[in-house]
């Protein structure tokens, strides 16, 4: 039996500074339709439904335009449900799959087709396949140019994937910094790997779910150091995203306008803030150019 996740907050906060046009939210996922989209029975949380019309009124909020669906655990490998949210307005959606090494290679057309670039891996939740399968699901999606999506329950778990991870030729995005914790600090093991990983040209990074990392409350301030130094290392290969509906919470619900704002007083640069919510969303999630 899993434990009920909290409902998103349905009255997100309009940040003090507005994002450019375009800015995009490279981290969300979808929960809509149980009658017709079940959820997995072998899944790790029990979210509410938060469907992509619910998305989009949040987005308006903020100043959000553009987002990036990151399919779901709590489906498995049945992904009809973000396809669909994608397909529904793919002038302004990407997706990211989950995708196993016996998903049919027409499946993965379709998705690829569909406006998908992207399949996630993970340590964190059922339903997502581990790394035990990373270079045959690798090789499955090359033929597409998608890149892996990796989500560790630990940063020091980078340490001993990184050498897969290049080995394998595709891009590589790493969800929510590694979720090296604020009192982990630049200094752990996790975070010094990431940045060799960056170093590489083939990685990129999420600025993601940084609150359940941070062990202070809003606004996180032990994260800034964090985001500060990937930002140096290749502000090219960084990415934002809100993590919306913001999943296993279970007591304090994070409010998206807080996240923008946080955002902001870390990236004081406006032609940088430019970069990192329009540019770079662009080019790794294919959207069209500015």
């Amino acid at each position: 039996m899993t434990r009920p996740c909290l409902p998103f907050d349905p009255h997100p906060r309009t940040p003090a500074w507005r994002p450019p046009p375009g800015a995009c939210d490279a981290h969300v996922h979808i929960f809509q339709d149980y009658a017709r989209y079940p959820l997995s029975p072998d899944r790790s949380f029990t979210p509410p439904e938060a469907p992509l019309s619910a998305l989009f009124d949040m987005h308006r909020v903020i100043g959000i335009e553009r987002a990036v669906i990151v399919h779901s655990s709590a489906y498995g490998t049945d992904t009809r449900v973000s396809a669909a949210a994608v397909a529904s307005a793919p002038d302004r959606l990407r997706g990211v799959a989950v995708t196993g090494p016996d998903t049919p290679e027409r499946e993965l057309e379709a998705l690829n087709a569909g406006g998908f670039c992207g399949s996630r891996l993970s340590t964190v939740v059922k339903g997502t396949p581990g790394f035990e399968a990373l270079e045959e699901i690798a090789a499955r999606i090359r033929p597409f140019d998608w890149h892996i999506a990796v989500h560790v329950n630990r940063a020091q778990e980078l340490v001993a994937l990184a050498p897969r991870l290049l080995a394998t030729g595709n891009t590589i995005v790493v969800d929510h910094i590694a979720r090296v914790r604020g009192d982990e600090g630049i200094d752990s093991a996790g975070y010094r790997c990431l940045l060799e990983l960056l170093a590489s040209g083939r990685c990129w990074v999420k600025l993601s779910a940084l609150p359940r990392t941070s062990q202070q409350p809003y606004p996180w301030s032990d994260m800034r150091a964090l985001v500060e130094g990937v930002l140096e290392a290749r502000p090219d290969r960084v990415v934002w995203g809100t993590d919306w509906p913001h999943v296993n919470q279970y007591d304090n619900m994070t409010n998206d306008g807080d996240l923008l704002d946080a955002f902001a007083a870390w990236v004081p640069d406006e032609a940088l803030r430019h970069q990192v919510l329009v540019h770079n969303p662009a080019v790794l999630y294919r959207f069209p150019k500015e």
